[in-house]
């Protein structure tokens, strides 16, 4: 509840949740009052923004702020996603490394260092001609090259909190080292995670757009803001709110997790 408190009275985060809210809940509802996502419209092929069509058309005339909409779910689907499969194998990784010391420990931050040294767009070409496309499986390639900071994050977490009196207090009393790791360390690790986790949600929409750019993430029909700005590109002079409208779209969610993350970390380190 004081956390709560302190987020509502900090501009950033209440900013950063005004932001995220109004592009969720656009994006979860707007489309049930719009256009389908592949309608067509054959009397507005590429037409400029109107009451009709508020952010235009596309080259095959289908509406744009209907296709952000929808775009925005799938673009939010894979930035949650790939969050969550980046903070959940890297927090684990980095837990397991920090309780457990000597070689494993050892062993491990090498994996890691070694992964942290592949250059990131390079690594998401790669699993991506890989993995079949598609929202689930490029999240899950996203949140494969995500998982290295949250691991050492965790591992040093769990590595200054092993000494403290509680952790031997729970040994005293006949804890199992699962247990302890489990119950005991992990949730007073967890802060610094929870602010990784929105700052990584944004850094993967952004991934998730430069793949789709790229030709390698979300396939047409369906729409993301990645693929979107792809189609935009060739059309960027004739009609240009096909590449601001989406782009504008990925800059503005990303600022609201950034602005929420930022405002976190100061939250958090506050009450420690």
């Amino acid at each position: 509840m004081r956390t709560a408190a302190q987020l509502v009275r900090n501009p950033d985060a209440l900013g950063g949740i005004v932001i995220l809210a109004v592009i969720t809940g656009l994006c979860v509802f707007g489309p049930l009052w719009l256009y389908a996502p592949n309608a067509i419209d054959l009397g507005a092929f590429s037409r400029a923004p109107s009451l009709h069509h508020l952010m235009g058309t596309d080259d095959l005339g289908r509406d744009e702020f209907t296709r952000i909409l929808y775009g925005g779910r799938v673009s939010l689907l894979v930035g949650f996603s790939a969050m969550a499969v980046g903070i959940g194998f890297g927090g684990t990784l980095g837990a397991i490394c920090g309780w457990c010391g000597g070689v494993i420990d050892v062993a491990l931050m090498r994996v890691v260092d070694a992964a942290m040294s592949i250059p990131s767009l390079f690594l998401l070409l790669f699993l991506a001609v890989v993995v079949p496309p598609g929202a689930v499986s490029i999240a899950i390639v996203i949140g494969a090259v995500m998982w290295m900071r949250p691991a050492r994050l965790m591992r040093a977490q769990v590595l200054s909190l092993k000494p403290r009196e509680y952790v031997e207090a729970a040994y005293a009393i006949g804890s199992s080292s699962a247990r302890i790791l489990l119950r005991t360390i992990t949730p007073n690790a967890i802060a610094p995670l929870i602010v990784e986790g929105t700052l990584l949600v944004g850094h993967a929409i952004v991934a998730e757009a430069a793949m789709s750019f790229l030709g390698f993430g979300i396939q047409p029909p369906t729409p993301s803001w990645g693929n979107m700005l792809t189609n935009a590109q060739t059309f960027v002079a004739g009609a240009p709110w096909l590449a601001i409208f989406p782009g504008l779209m990925v800059f503005v969610s990303v600022l609201g997790f950034n602005l929420l993350g930022d405002a976190l970390r100061e939250v958090l380190r506050g009450t420690r």
